[in-house]
């Protein structure tokens, strides 16, 4: 399998928390493949993991929400598909098949290279290796489900690019026929506290932090095309919080008081 450099090891926060939520706190998320991944992850990482449980928390529920999304969107679209941009090494696949719904997982060529070693492409799902902001991927999944309803995730990707960038990013997909969109943001209160506490805790103090939203109606108008926002709600709001560490709660009830954090639904 292919080694990643010291930026790409951002992949395996995500994966690190999925493992922590399914061996200590399942109420908020199970996650059986990662469990199974965890002896295949560099021993450093699982050894010497330094995040303490709000951070890895925080990963989990991103998955836990984007799974709830997800769940209710085959619901009302039994014949829709599911893009992943940023795929990293997530594995909501294996959490919500419903059995028939056609997949894409797209992220950077490296990436897909390291995901296909360590998870090789499963029946449905099809990895698409290139560039979330350039339209190659669109142009691929609409040219084998032309008309079909499409939902977009975009877990724990916007916060690191521009405004400009992401809202191009948007109003392509707002282009491109029957698409909804459901991404994780901070408003700027939120940014501040990422950058201070979050990105430090996981290690990565240094990285670059842009894209924030302080009201899901004023980037719908910026993004134009028709975007209706469907929900903008509290990262928190639905992940139970029995049995977590009171500075855990603490920090979700804070963060949820506040909107710091949220889950986007956009409809265009």
């Amino acid at each position: 399998m292919q080694k990643l450099g010291v930026v790409e090891d951002t992949l395996f926060v995500p994966m690190l928390g999925r493992i922590y939520a399914s061996e200590r706190c399942p109420q908020i998320l199970y996650d059986k493949k990662a469990l199974e991944l965890k002896a295949r992850l560099p021993s450093d990482l699982t050894e010497h993991d330094t995040q303490n449980q709000y951070t890895l928390l925080a990963s989990a529920s991103r998955s836990a929400n984007m799974d709830r999304f997800i769940r209710s969107f085959l619901e009302r679209r039994p014949d829709g598909v599911i893009v992943q941009l940023g795929c990293g090494l997530e594995t909501t696949y294996y959490r919500c098949n419903n059995g028939r719904t056609r997949w894409y997982a797209v992220d950077l060529p490296h990436v897909i290279e390291y995901r296909r070693g360590l998870l090789p492409e499963p029946e449905r799902e099809f990895y698409i290796s290139g560039d979330a902001f350039v339209k190659d991927w669109i142009k691929k999944v609409r040219s084998d489900v032309l008309d079909a309803p499409i939902l977009v995730t975009a877990g724990g990707l916007f916060h690191y690019f521009e405004e400009n960038k992401v809202i191009s990013l948007l109003r392509m997909i707002g282009k491109s026929g029957n698409m909804e969109v459901v991404f994780d943001a901070v408003n700027k209160s939120g940014m501040t506290m990422m950058k201070k506490k979050y990105m430090k805790q996981v290690g990565h103090a240094d990285a670059q932090m842009f894209f924030y939203v302080d009201s899901a109606k004023e980037l719908a108008e910026k993004i134009g095309n028709n975007a209706n926002v469907v929900s903008e709600e509290p990262y928190y709001r639905h992940i139970p919080r029995n049995g977590l560490n009171l500075s855990t709660m603490i920090s979700m009830a804070v963060s949820d008081c506040f909107c710091m954090v949220k889950m986007i639904h956009l409809k265009f």
